[in-house]
């Protein structure tokens, strides 16, 4: 369904999921990442950037959980210094490619996250 009548998914409107511990891991991503600046989360305007979604394989390495949030990042070095000094578990792996820069870092709960800087 590849047209531009209208009836069609226009972009990815939100990411949820769910915690046993919601107030600490909220507290986290506010503490850490900055991203909850409401009662409920956060929310991205922007008109620059595109949006992935992709299915990956049951038996993909890429990441560990059933989802992976990737968040684009305007300097990923930067950004992971600030990340460190934070006290935020940072992979050690990075990812130069086609696409841009990626790196990985972990919240408590263990949820791999992506960052990705674009070229």
């Amino acid at each position: 369904m590849n047209d531009n009548t209208p009836g069609r998914i226009l972009g990815i409107g939100g990411v949820f999921f769910k915690s046993s511990d919601h107030a600490n891991l909220r507290s986290w991503y506010q503490q850490k990442l900055g991203l909850v600046n409401g009662d409920e989360g956060a929310v991205f305007n922007w008109s620059d950037h595109s949006t992935a979604w992709c299915v990956f394989p049951a038996d993909s390495g890429y990441f560990d959980r059933g989802f992976m949030v990737n968040y684009i990042v305007d300097d990923l070095e930067a950004y992971l210094a600030k990340l460190r000094d934070a006290g935020v578990t940072i992979d050690p792996k990075r990812e130069d490619s086609t696409y841009g820069l990626f790196a990985w870092i972990y919240d408590p709960d263990g949820n791999k996250i992506e960052l990705w800087q674009p070229l």
